[in-house]
Parts: structure tokens; sequence; C-alpha cells
């Protein structure tokens, strides 16, 4: 009977776990407990994988950054064949999940047919030695702002925070860049939704290139004939597309399903209904930027080679991004509501292209008119600050950040990562880190702005 008090105290673990990573939600049913250890391993796999091959963590910091998430991933086993360059999790034996790294792409879940993924070929960019931002090179630090922005990077360590790269450009230049111990000025960090923003610019540079249009509807074969086929692509890049879709991150609402075991992230919300009229009521999806990323990839011809060659050739090459990937979803379309890994000066490459009016480095990814239209308010009934994906400061009843001057904006990823633009101090602030509470954007960046003055 040794093996039934084993499977007893087993799934009372596993109870125990699932509670935990459902804390927040009440009325718990057999079916949400299922995906509760569906969300725990196929986050824990992904993390992971990204985690040890994109941004070079050892074990015990992947293990910490998965656990600030819920408690219950100490009962997660995640394992590793560095010669395959894979990630394997599991709860309690349960809802074993896996994801597999690719150069060039990063790592994807192993569901499905992959082979798509395994067939594509990119080629590494090299850093350029140039002075950022045509290279990486960092000429033009300030030895006194570099001071006061070190003693903030430990400051908010100190308080918790975990910040992990703290950079400011000035004038278009990189005045400044602090890192946390054990982390490189070139490491790669996890954006969350700060790929959002660089979601909407690519989907800008295809209208640039009039490969697409702001009032094109009938974007997708499935809303043909239905009432979705008035959604324009404006109303999906303000977030207003009025769709139905539960961003809620809770196991087995549709923002987990997407990202943590779905072979397409963009099925979930092209199978949404519409319940409000386009247009008119703002509402935060992440399902809804990966409809634009499955509008870039249909657009590009279909094919996941097409779209890598397009990132690379279009963004990656002449912005010399050489510590930036963007990953696909197990169909091969890349995730932009969530998966880009980039060192901190690459992300402040592309908030300079929005400083600068849609170009950079002597190439022009976006036009003036719709860096304009970006930043400004959307038309919604509820919550106009914001604008093609990019949170805003201004445009509203309040200001969102207190402290900060009203034309600023951002693009902003979950654990607090956040590129601020203020077009009005020709200035860029990106701070990434791994931030379990709330860090207090408003008041911090404030502190920025005050010394760079």
């Amino acid at each position: 009977m040794t093996w039934l008090k084993t499977l007893f105290f087993t799934l009372i673990a596993l109870f125990i776990a699932v509670l935990l990573l459902l804390k927040p939600i009440a009325g718990v049913s057999p079916m949400s407990l299922g995906a509760a250890a569906d969300v725990a391993t196929g986050l824990g796999a992904k993390i992971a994988c990204s985690g040890r091959y994109i941004t070079g963590l050892d074990d015990s910091q992947v293990m910490a950054d998965l656990a600030s998430y819920s408690p219950a991933y100490s009962l997660v086993e995640v394992d590793y064949d560095d010669k395959q360059k894979k990630a394997y999790a599991n709860l309690l034996g349960l809802s074993p999940m896996s994801a597999t790294f690719r150069d060039g792409i990063g790592c994807t879940l192993d569901i499905g047919d992959t082979k798509a993924l395994d067939e594509v070929k990119v080629v590494a960019i090299k850093a350029s030695e140039q002075s950022w931002p045509e290279g990486s090179a960092l000429n033009d630090i300030d030895a006194d702002l570099q001071t006061r922005i070190e003693e903030l990077v430990a400051e908010d360590n100190a308080q918790g925070y975990q910040t992990r790269s703290l950079l400011v450009v000035k004038h278009g230049k990189v005045v400044s860049y602090a890192t946390q111990e054990g982390f490189e000025q070139h490491t790669p960090h996890l954006g969350w939704s700060m790929g959002k923003s660089f979601t909407a610019m690519m989907v800008g540079n295809l209208i640039y290139q009039q490969q697409l249009a702001l009032n094109e509807n009938q974007l997708f074969a499935a809303w043909q004939h239905d009432e979705r086929r008035d959604i324009d692509l404006e109303s999906l890049l303000q977030m207003s597309s009025g769709l139905d879709f539960d961003e809620t991150y809770a196991p087995g609402s549709d923002s987990t399903r997407m990202l943590f075991y779905t072979y397409s992230a963009s099925d979930i919300s092209i199978q949404s209904p519409l319940i409000y009229p386009p247009g008119e009521h703002f509402y935060y999806s992440s399902g809804t930027t990966n409809l634009l990323s499955r509008l870039v990839f249909e657009t590009l011809g279909g094919s996941v080679q097409q779209q890598m060659d397009y990132l690379y050739e279009q963004w990656f090459e002449p912005l010399n991004m050489a510590q930036s990937t963007f990953e696909p979803d197990p169909s091969g379309v890349l995730v932009g509501s969530s998966y880009i890994y980039a060192s901190a000066p690459d992300w402040a490459k592309l908030g300079q292209v929005m400083l600068n009016g849609g170009e950079l480095n002597g190439s022009r990814f976006l036009s003036k008119e719709w860096v304009a239209q970006a930043q400004s308010a959307n038309s919604s009934k509820n919550d106009p600050r914001y604008g093609y994906q990019f949170w805003l400061n201004g445009g509203g009843s309040e200001l969102r950040w207190q402290d900060l001057p009203e034309d600023a904006y951002a693009m902003s990823g979950n654990r607090s990562q956040i590129v601020m633009m203020i077009p009005s101090q020709d200035l860029i602030i990106v701070r990434l880190g791994w931030s379990a509470e709330p860090y207090p954007t408003s008041e911090k960046l404030a502190k920025i702005i005050s010394i760079t003055n």
C-alpha cells in the first residue's frame, strides 16, 4: 500500500499547489485545477528555456523568477538538456511540458507540429563596434550621471525591486547605463508586454511600405461573414476592437491558454465574439496584439522564414540589435504580446526610432504621421490614454504618471519593464527588472529626469 500512500500525499500536494496558483479566484473547479497545472508547467518550461539559453540565468535565478509568480513553483520540477537546448517542467509528475531553443528565434513550447521552426535559417547579427545607436559601444557616458544612476539601481534593489538594467538616453546618446550585480550590459531581458509596442511598429512599417492601411478591415478569413469584418486595423492598434477577451492571468483564462499551452496564440482571439462596436471601448488585450502579429505574418506571405527574414532585414540588422530575440509560438507566428528579449541598449534603439519621428541610423522605418498618431489619444469612450500599443501619460482627465511630463509615453511590460519616451526632454529611460511588487515608476523616473537636467 506504499504506492497508495505516495499517491495520496502527491494529490494533496498537487491540490495545495493549484490552490496557491488559483489564490485570487473563488469557486475553484476541477477544470481550473487542471488548467493551473498546465499553466505552471507551460510557464515553467518557457521561462526556464529562455532564461537559460537567451538571458543566461543560472538554475537558482530561473526558479527564483518563477517563484515570484507563485510559491507553488517550489513544487515544479525543471530540468535541462543542454545538448538539445531544451527545458522540461512538470508539477509533481503531472502536466509535463517542454520548450526548445533554436538559434535566432529563441524558445518555443513543444506543442504540435513545429517542423517549420526547425527549418528556419537566421544569420546572427554581429554587434558593431560603432557608438550607440549605430552599434553597441557606449562612448558617451557622463561620469557624474553614471554615479547617480548606479546609486538608483542600488537603491531599487535594496528596496526589493530587482532592477536589473537602468539606461538613460539624452539627445540621442546613451549617457548612463547601470546594471544589477550578476547581469551584463548586453544581457537580453524579457520585455513581456513591451513587445506590443514593437509589434505595432512592425505594423506601422508595413503601412509605410503600403502593404497595409489603417482603415483596412475584413482582416481575417474567419471574420468575413459576420460583424467582425468591420473591425479595422486602427481599432486593433488602439485596443478598441470590441472583441471579448479575458486578460486576467488566471489558469484557464484566454491569456494563459494563449501564452502557455496553445499551439497558435492568435487562434484564441481570432475566435472571440464582438461585444462592443469597434472603436468605442478601450480594453487592454494581449489577444489583440497577437492578432496584429498574425496579420503581419499573413501580409508577409504566411511563412515562418519570410517573417523572420523581414524581422532581421528590416529591423534587427539596420538597427544593429545584436542582443535581441523575438520568439514565435509553436505555429510559427511571433508572439507579439509578450516574447521579445533584448538588451537595454537595443530596447532604447526602438525608443529612439520613435523620438526621431520614425528613423534611425540612416533608415526610415515609420512615417512621421504614423509616429504622431501612435502617441495620440484613442477615440474610445472609457479611456483615451492609449495610442498604437503605447501607454500615454496625457490625453485623459488625469495623468497616468503624475510626476512626469504630459507628453511622456511608454512601452510597458509585466514586472515593471518600461521604455519611457519624453519628447519634450529629448529623453529615453529604459528600466528592466523583475519586480514582484508594483514599481513606483512615476516617482523613480521623475528623479532621473531631475538629475539629467
